[in-house]
């Protein structure tokens, strides 16, 4: 079963970066489509962005465009969440998830397997 794990979260003050990794083992990650989500305190679970499984297309949420970028590394079987600029509203935990589907859904059941989560607090 593909077991995803999350890495790279932290505390931040506004403005900063960070740079978030989800990697897995026993399985190539070019094979899915990978998104990521982020759910704050008393909110619902949100999409960020994903990356189709060819890494040909992307899509963002529009309260993160222009700030987050997102991208495959195949050589090291990983997909990075680049976030920029962050902004207080950017605190939550965020996770990864793995579907089959060629493009990115828009419904997060389509989305089978998922890490654990990493903490990201932007903070001043």
């Amino acid at each position: 079963q593909l077991q995803l794990v999350e890495s790279g979260g932290g505390l931040v003050q506004p403005g900063g970066s960070l740079r978030l990794s989800c990697a897995s083992s026993g399985f190539t990650l070019d094979y899915y489509g990978i998104g990521w989500f982020r759910q704050a305190p008393g909110k619902e679970r949100e999409g960020v962005s994903c990356i189709s499984m060819s890494g040909g297309s992307t899509n963002f949420a529009d309260s993160v465009k222009g700030r987050f970028t997102i991208s495959r590394d195949s050589a090291k079987n990983t997909v990075h969440l680049q976030m920029n600029n962050l902004k207080t509203e950017d605190t939550a935990i965020y996770y990864c998830a793995a579907t089959r589907l060629i493009n990115c859904p828009n419904n997060q059941r389509y989305f089978g397997s998922w890490g654990q989560g990493t903490q990201v607090t932007v903070s001043s």
